[in-house]
């Protein structure tokens, strides 16, 4: 059963030695993440499965152990879901930036494990993939690594789309009440366009606390470089 779960942003900005210069302009989301992940370690989970966009064309498990790095973004820096052997798969960017989460929080509450989602995975697929992990064990906990759409100024990656800022005001709120028909609602086409992707992310979120009755804090919201940032506590 889900009893508590954090969104975070995934972004490899969110590792200062990435994000250099410009790491400052996210210390207030990193602030927000750490408050998010006490949350998680206060519900004393018996499992934690960090839930993030990945390029594939369907669900993929990652087991702890499981290694990645931001060596791609020019920075001598890897990372581990948990402790163990190393897992045989490289964790995706949303995954890796979770475990940096992770690491700089010091997890130790419970065995991690992680779950990469096609960013075009289908609602009722994601519904069911979430409702899934609710099962794993009596007491389930999600970290959620995701974005919002990132059309919201000239300068973002995907340009100015007036359709973003709506996108990314429904996707707030609904993180921030816990309303999983809202998060199932999201339209996933749309959101492709936006190039919002923590749509799927949210929609597991949505499927694995369908039945947990939790109640939604949202600690921070933003659109640094043009991006939707949230972060929100589920509990």
């Amino acid at each position: 059963m889900l009893v508590a779960a954090a969104v975070c942003p995934a972004p490899p900005l969110l590792v200062p030695e990435v994000a250099a210069g410009a790491a400052a302009e996210l210390d207030a989301a990193r602030t927000a993440c750490s408050d998010a992940l006490a949350v998680l370690a206060a519900s004393r989970p018996d499992l934690l499965v960090v839930v993030g966009a990945a390029d594939q064309d369907h669900l993929g498990p990652y087991p702890q152990g499981s290694r990645g790095s931001f060596r791609g973004f020019g920075v001598p820096a890897d990372v581990q879901l948990g402790e163990g052997d190393e897992g045989p798969r490289l964790l995706p960017p949303s995954l890796a930036v979770g475990a940096w989460l992770l690491e700089r929080a010091r997890w130790g509450a419970a065995p991690v494990e992680g779950l990469g989602v096609a960013g075009r995975l289908e609602p009722e697929l994601c519904l069911a993939a979430g409702r899934a992990l609710a099962e794993r064990d009596e007491r389930v906990a999600l970290l959620v690594m995701g974005d919002g759409s990132a059309c919201r100024t000239l300068k973002a990656p995907g340009y100015l789309d007036d359709r973003a800022a709506a996108f990314d005001a429904a996707a707030a709120l609904a993180l921030g009440a816990a309303d999983t028909p809202a998060l199932a609602a999201l339209d996933a086409e749309l959101a492709h366009e936006l190039q919002a992707a923590g749509r799927a992310p949210w929609q597991v979120l949505a499927g694995a606390a369908e039945a947990a009755d939790l109640d939604g804090r949202l600690l921070y919201e933003d659109a640094p470089y043009g991006v939707g940032y949230f972060v929100a506590t589920w509990s």
